[in-house]
């Protein structure tokens, strides 16, 4: 039985800017946009290489904008990353060296929290 996270949602306040964060800052691809009725509106959005979706909207949680915090993704070249979210206009704080790998990380416009992790080197 394989049991696979594909959908995170994010509680956010405006549902525009944070699809224009994820889509035009980090290029995340704009899998759906759809207005359910007035008080539902769903967009999931991937990142480029990940198998899981996040998804902003409106009526889709309780949870207050900004909540969640801790979210991973994990790339191979952490100083890349960090170049990349600095020219494309997003806070990110240096490159952090830890035995558990390398790490820098972001805060969409509500303040969800992700962390983004180099691995460390695997033993042979």
């Amino acid at each position: 039985m394989d049991f696979r996270l594909e959908l995170v949602i994010l509680p956010v306040s405006d549902v525009d800017r944070a699809k224009a964060f994820y889509a035009e800052q980090l290029g995340f691809v704009v899998d759906h946009d759809q207005r359910v009725s007035e008080d539902l509106r769903f967009v999931q959005l991937t990142a480029p290489g990940s198998a899981c979706s996040i998804a902003v909207g409106q009526g889709l949680t309780d949870a207050a904008p900004g909540s969640v915090q801790g979210l991973q993704v994990v790339v191979d070249d952490a100083d890349a990353a960090h170049a990349f979210l600095v020219a494309h206009g997003v806070d990110a704080p240096a490159v952090q060296d830890l035995p558990w790998g390398r790490f820098t990380g972001f805060a969409d416009p509500d303040g969800n929290r992700w962390a983004v992790q180099q691995l460390p080197p695997r033993d042979s």
